[in-house]
């Protein structure tokens, strides 16, 4: 797990961060962890997995024709386009 150290915060922040942490009843370190947390991972952030099975199963799309377009699709390493 990584560690960060945050130089050069002001006095009114650090105090705001305490007072924050006590509402939420944890430690100072605890309540900067949970807002980096919600500012770089928001709730509703776009999840590619879950919208591609979203649209999969929207349009009906079953194992079946996963497994039937794996059969037929070219597995051959992809060659470096040509620009002379």
């Amino acid at each position: 797990m990584a560690t960060v150290t945050i130089r050069n915060l002001s006095e009114e922040a650090h105090r705001a961060l305490k007072v924050r942490a006590a509402q939420h009843n944890r430690s100072a370190e605890a309540e900067m962890r949970a807002i980096l947390e919600a500012a770089v991972r928001p709730a509703g952030r776009l999840r590619l997995g879950t919208a591609l099975a979203e649209i999969g199963q929207k349009h009906g799309v079953t194992r079946s024709d996963v497994k039937a377009l794996e059969q037929v699709r070219d597995t051959r390493p992809a060659e470096p386009m040509n620009f002379e």
